[in-house]
């Protein structure tokens, strides 16, 4: 084949932008209001950039633009080994465990999040997914009799295309493919997480229900879907208000730390309030009837400097000072110090070769404040069931960062691993 015939291939991080870009325009098609707030941030941040000489200190202005996570939900092991194997086509690898059962309000998931490792590839697009799996080995939710009947409806379906799967593998393996067969590739990706139109068991999702909404969209319906998609922004704080502005109703607050004149750290989010969405459901008769769920939300997030496992004890034990204290920025100065100088030299945030000028931006989630947005979207708390002789809640039947690796037959990476890598390397 002559060069000038020979097809183009794409690199892993073209497939990635492509990827995100594509389940951005069928999302904002699904949830109208996800345009408006990609719209406005957008706008948040084009203006910041006009206001702050170091707006780029944490990632250029097009990578935050740009900038996307999605998440999604799986009932089992099986199905969250085929979600890595469809991401890894897109040079996005599993990083971190977080247990949202043990957060201020309990969901019934373990997670980790599927995202690129290497700097370059960050730094080209950084799209991430975080991925929730069913805790059906919780008793706290589950008991026997429930759990073998989630357990077999989870078995029964089928989330993916084998064919599509398939090609990923090959995809993987290769490190690319030709931009022809990434068209067909990604539209195909994309579109196993659209919203199912599939009538839902109405008696067996208001079962779930009662339970866990979350377990609800997790095992109540035969798909799975984009739950939220978030773009990033510099000024959360004035997203927040212009959304409001909009007459788009946002949830109560800001999770993660306060807004302080020192140093971004880690993550704060937000997002609009989950929508009533008509769905279809199939009565116990077979009648198909209307009805609304609130399920998709629209999320918002601003990433600061990667905190060292020094500065994470330092930002929780400064969280819990923050409950109910009229003054979190008088607290939050208790803790942290107020430039990335101080930061650098107390060792409590990662920077490129200790350069307080090179950052490195967090690029992961936080337990509590996922929880959060996540309650803050549900119509009903999780119901956690007290089932020991003593009273107290039952243990938490095993689950750990390393029963998942073992479960998905995957390396799942530690963050503060790849930050300490980073944080070798000599600023650009």
């Amino acid at each position: 084949m002559s060069p000038s015939t020979r097809q183009k291939k794409l690199a892993t991080w073209q497939l990635r932008a492509r990827f995100a870009a594509a389940l951005s325009a069928m999302y904002a098609r699904e949830v109208p209001a996800y345009a408006t707030l990609v719209e406005v941030s957008a706008q948040v941040n084009s203006d910041y950039a006009t206001r702050n000489r170091d707006a780029e200190r944490l990632g250029s202005l097009q990578r935050v633009t740009a900038e996307r996570h999605g998440a999604i939900r799986v009932g089992n092991p099986a199905e969250l080994a085929a979600v890595a194997d469809l991401f890894a086509a897109f040079g996005m690898l599993p990083v971190g465990y977080y247990d949202l059962r043990s957060a201020q309000t309990p969901v019934p998931v373990v997670s980790t999040a599927f995202r690129p490792i290497d700097a370059d590839e960050l730094a080209n697009n950084p799209f991430r997914v975080f991925t929730s799996m069913l805790a059906t080995g919780d008793p706290r939710y589950f008991d026997t009799e429930l759990r073998t009947r989630v357990t077999a409806f989870v078995a029964r379906r089928q989330l993916f295309d084998p064919a599509l799967l398939a090609t990923a593998r090959v995809i993987a393996a290769q490190g690319g493919c030709d931009a022809d067969e990434a068209v067909a590739f990604v539209a195909a990706a994309a579109a196993a997480f659209a919203l199912s139109r599939e009538p839902i068991d109405k008696s067996w999702y208001d079962e779930l229900s009662r339970v866990s909404a979350v377990a609800a969209d997790i095992a109540g319906v035969n798909s799975t879907h984009i739950n939220h998609l978030t773009p990033r922004v510099l000024d959360i704080d004035d997203l927040y208000r212009r959304m409001t502005e909009r007459g788009i109703t946002m949830i109560d607050a800001i999770q993660g730390p306060p807004r302080t004149d020192g140093p971004d750290v880690l993550l704060r989010q937000t997002s609009f309030r989950a929508l009533a969405e008509s769905r279809q459901f199939r009565e116990n008769d077979g009648r198909l009837t209307e009805g609304k769920l609130r399920v998709r939300f629209g999320e918002v997030e601003a990433r600061g400097v990667a905190l060292t496992p020094r500065g994470r004890e330092r930002y929780d034990a400064a969280m819990a000072q923050l409950v109910g204290d009229p003054d979190p920025a008088r607290v939050w100065g208790q803790y942290f110090p107020a430039t990335d100088e101080q930061m650098a030299a107390e060792g409590l945030a990662y920077y490129r070769r200790g350069d307080p000028s090179a950052p490195i931006v967090y690029e992961d989630f936080l337990p509590a404040s996922a929880a959060g947005i996540f309650r803050s979207n549900l119509d009903r708390d999780s119901k956690v069931s007290v089932v020991s002789d003593t009273g107290q809640i039952a243990a938490d039947s095993g689950y750990s960062m390393g029963w998942l690796a073992g479960a998905i037959d995957r390396h799942i990476y530690d963050p503060y691993r790849l930050y300490e890598s980073l944080s070798q390397e000599v600023p650009a």
